[in-house]
């Protein structure tokens, strides 16, 4: 009998594996909303009403690329507001490319929720009807890489990807439009050109006989009652008698752009009673018209009303143009729950793509979100935060994918189970047009319309976990205000590596301190302590470093080194007075470059004379630049020359507004002048100082500067 067993337990094993793969055959695919440029004007109608109901609204971005850079990546050494500047850069130089939008709603008669997964391809094509500069975005080859692994399909993004406009691109494409209508400018210009070839002079004295004979025919035609008739020699071809506006008009085909201008002056230089118009015929293509009014006050009109319509018609271009950013106003509108997972970077691509440009500053940004989305919530944030949901992960990672496996195991795999351990906490359908389902295999992860929907589903079971009772909340009951959650909204990971959270409400900045936080590498990080070196020889070590430097300030002076790049540390000194001695002692060695700076142990660090060093500050405001070296000390070096520049160019300002003023005339024959000009040696010879030991902004050292120079001007004045 023992020979039959394992023949038992193999048929056994090949039975179940058939019987589920037929049952996997038989499951649908993950149903899921595309949407693209052609079909996004109905899909948008029936958002409105799944947002309208929904209980809450979970969203994903898939873009071009994250860090433009390595040292731009997010770093344990970051500060906060050096955080906020890192995704502020990833926010403003890549491009969004997929966006998942996923309402769920509560069905009370299923106990279960309905999903709504919709998967937007947008790509920021230039639409507007006025000049503008044309999109430019980078791409991460690791990005691309990576959304291409996942069968990402970029012709269906570039060809038929919705476009948009943010709320500040509209405003400024709407101002500029009402400035060019009421601008008369290129008219004028027009009607003084001078003639200087002899073909357009004849072209305009045929054109100048041609109109006097057309309307010299309406007026004989209106008295004699005969209907109008079309210039009856080889001209006909191009010119044809209409009616425009009740009026009798001159249709003109054929004509090329020059002579459309030269038939402009000829009507401004010798026509009182006739008009050009140009306005968009069938098919969107233009109609240049000459148009025949009998008062001044009849032409006057029929301009105007001209130029209301192509106003109005350019406006419904621009608002066209608007695309995709109807759903961010459609979400931001209902006030809906807004669920993400780690979303920071997604909530500022957001307001970067469809409100206007970030704010310099985490605290403005913050207090300009909280208008757009109050309630706002992070699923990996909610996971780590609450015991409950730790145990229940079981110390797993909080990544999506990971979450959504350990929460929602049966739609992660694809498959039902009666496994108790694998039951649902709450149950989830998805409804695609009419068709719902509560059965389908897994959808293609790293698809924003499939990670919105998983998100959703990680939210949704965390809920259930927490103790929510759906069914017991009221429908006027807001999930945003449930006593269990209100200590989780509007918190967001603001920096993940190091645990850094920001509150969207308030605009404070914390660590987080419970649940399970990342373990770091370098602990009690005192950003006062910190220097920052780059520009030294690419051959030196972390070790090497630091044993140059604790040679002259002690064997403990160092508590850690941590490379940005090849190209530049930090070095993290005990106390906080061994930055600025520090600073002092480089500079010095590097002004005198005698012998004894050849031998002093800093001799490593210095070589090549590329090296620089700065306090923590500095570090920010380089990051803070718009530049895109891939390298610290190139972005650094780049950094330097732009203030630099701005030095020297405030500098012949200042020069300037000394040579105009009478008192500088007069100070050539004054011994005060001297004395001023001893006192501004020394003022640059402080600003260099400072500069050189980096103890002040170099902004705050031209702005002194400025302020120092403009006063000993007025006093001359």
């Amino acid at each position: 009998m023992n020979t039959h067993r394992p023949v038992r337990v193999l048929s056994r094993a090949l039975s179940r594996a058939l019987s589920h793969s037929s049952s996997a055959a038989a499951e649908p695919s993950f149903p899921l909303k595309n949407v693209t440029k052609s079909n996004f004007e109905p899909v948008l109608a029936e958002l409105r009403r799944h947002v309208a109901a929904a209980d809450f609204v979970a969203v994903d971005l898939e873009m071009s690329g994250v860090t433009s850079a390595p040292w731009r990546d997010s770093l344990e050494f970051d500060r906060p507001d050096v955080s906020y500047l890192k995704v502020k850069d990833s926010a403003e130089k890549f491009a969004v490319l997929q966006f998942g939008v996923c309402p769920f709603r509560w069905d009370s008669s299923k106990k279960s929720f309905i999903a709504h997964p919709h998967n937007f391809y947008i790509f920021p094509r230039q639409e507007l009807p006025v000049e503008s500069p044309t999109y430019e975005f980078l791409c991460q080859t690791t990005s691309i890489d990576f959304l291409a692994k996942y069968q990402f399909d970029f012709n269906v993004c570039i060809h038929e990807g919705i476009s948009y406009l943010s709320r500040g691109q509209e405003s400024k494409a709407l101002r500029r439009l009402r400035l060019a209508y009421e601008d008369e400018s290129n008219l004028k210009e027009v009607r003084d050109a001078p003639l200087v070839k002899m073909a357009d002079t004849l072209f305009t004295e045929r054109m100048k006989n041609t109109f006097t004979e057309w309307r010299d025919g309406l007026l004989r035609n209106r008295n004699g009652g005969s209907k109008f008739q079309g210039i009856s020699n080889d001209r006909q071809q191009h010119l044809e008698t209409i009616f425009f506006k009740m009026c009798p008009a001159l249709s003109l085909n054929g004509f090329t752009s020059h002579q459309l201008r030269l038939i402009q002056l000829v009507i401004r230089r010798h026509f009182q009673d006739l008009s050009y118009v140009q306005v968009n015929g069938e098919n969107s293509c233009q109609q240049h018209l000459v148009v025949h009014t009998d008062s001044e006050d009849d032409r006057e009109s029929l301009m105007k009303e001209v130029k209301d319509e192509h106003l109005r018609q350019a406006e419904s271009k621009v608002q066209a143009a608007v695309g995709f950013r109807h759903v961010i106003d459609l979400l931001s509108s209902e006030k809906k729950l807004i669920v993400g997972h780690n979303c920071f970077l997604d909530i500022a691509h957001i307001y970067s793509k469809f409100v206007g440009p970030l704010p310099s500053t985490a605290e403005e940004f913050v207090s300009s979100v909280n208008e757009w989305f109050p309630h706002i919530i992070d699923t990996k944030l909610l996971l780590n935060a609450n015991t409950v949901l730790q145990q229940r992960m079981k110390k797993s990672q909080t990544s999506l994918s990971s979450a959504f496996a350990s929460l929602c195991p049966q739609m992660s795999l694809g498959a039902k189970s009666t496994d108790l351990a694998f039951q649902l906490c709450v149950k989830v359908e998805v409804q695609v047009d009419d068709l719902r389902s509560s059965n389908w295999n897994s959808g293609a992860k790293h698809e924003a319309g499939y990670d919105a929907f998983m998100t959703g589903c990680v939210f949704a079971q965390a809920c259930g976990h927490l103790g929510i009772d759906f069914e017991a909340c009221l429908p006027s009951e807001k999930l945003a205000h449930n006593e269990k959650l209100k200590q989780h909204i509007n918190l967001l990971f603001l920096s993940w590596n190091k645990g850094d959270v920001i509150d969207l409400t308030t605009g404070n900045k914390n660590a987080m301190s419970v649940g399970s936080k990342k373990k770091q590498r370098y602990s009690e990080i005192s950003f006062e302590k910190i220097a920052l070196i780059w520009g030294f020889s690419s051959k030196l070590k972390a070790q090497e470093i630091r044993e140059c430097i604790s040679k002259v300030f002690g064997p403990l002076s160092v508590v850690s080194i941590y490379h940005l790049d090849e190209s530049a540390v930090f070095v993290q000194f005990k106390k906080q007075k061994l930055v600025s001695d520090f600073l002092s002692l480089k500079d010095t060695l590097e002004r005198n470059n005698g012998p004894v700076a050849v031998l002093h142990p800093f001799a490593g660090l210095l070589e090549g004379g590329n090296t620089r060093a700065a306090d923590y500050d500095t570090y920010k405001e380089i990051c803070s630049s718009p530049n895109a070296e891939v390298l610290f000390a190139d972005q650094a070096e780049a950094f330097g020359i732009q203030w630099k520049t701005k030095l020297v160019e405030a500098k012949a300002s200042l020069d300037s507004l000394e040579c105009e003023s009478s008192g500088v005339q007069n100070n050539a024959l004054d011994p005060a002048s001297k004395v001023d000009e001893k006192s501004e040696r020394k003022d640059m010879d402080n600003v260099q100082s400072d500069s050189s030991s980096a103890h002040v902004s170099h902004f705050k050292i031209i702005d002194s500067l400025i302020a120092s120079r403009a006063d000993k001007v007025r006093t001359n004045m």
